[in-house]
């Protein structure tokens, strides 16, 4: 007697049915990385800040003469952009109180919360495109803007220090 055996072949995935999961991986994978970055910490620099311009030199002789550089008469003002975006821009004067020309002056400008943490710090060089240094006794005026000062900002001006010094090698 002879008996035949049937061999049955494993079934085959249905072409489609993958594309339901493959999407669900897709969306969730999406949310993942917008809850990331949406609860990712506030604080946030300029690009100039992270280290794609390099900083200003802040040694002894900087730091001994910082106390001569004195920057007042601070505003800020909200305006929008051409894409209408919400723009705060801080503006003001720097002084050369003491006896050598800048080059360059640098600056850290830090928003707070309700509770005083910081919730923006940005550094930024105050006039490195300008040609003239900022003479001993003489007063500059400067502009920064901010595109996006977090919600959790308590309204306050902002503390402003300076963090870097780069003097001029031109005799006046």
């Amino acid at each position: 007697m002879t008996e035949t055996l049937s061999i049955e072949s494993p079934q085959e995935p249905q072409p489609g049915s993958r594309l339901p999961w493959l999407a669900l991986l897709a969306v969730a994978l999406v949310i993942g990385l917008g809850l990331y970055f949406y609860f990712s910490p506030e604080t946030e620099q300029h690009p100039a800040a992270s280290g794609s311009l390099p900083r200003l030199s802040f040694g002894p002789a900087e730091q001994s003469y910082a106390p001569s550089v004195h920057v007042e008469n601070l505003t800020l003002s909200k305006n929008e952009n051409f894409l209408n975006q919400e723009v705060t821009t801080l503006s003001g004067d720097v002084a050369n109180a003491g006896g050598r020309p800048l080059r360059d002056v640098e600056i850290t400008i830090e928003f707070f919360d309700e509770l005083h943490q910081v919730v923006l710090r940005e550094t930024r060089s105050l006039f490195s495109s300008s040609p003239a240094p900022l003479a001993p006794g003489e007063l500059r005026e400067f502009e920064i803007s901010f595109e996006h000062i977090p919600s959790s900002w308590n309204t306050e001006p902002p503390a402003v220090r300076v963090t870097g010094l780069l003097f001029s090698t031109a005799k006046k």
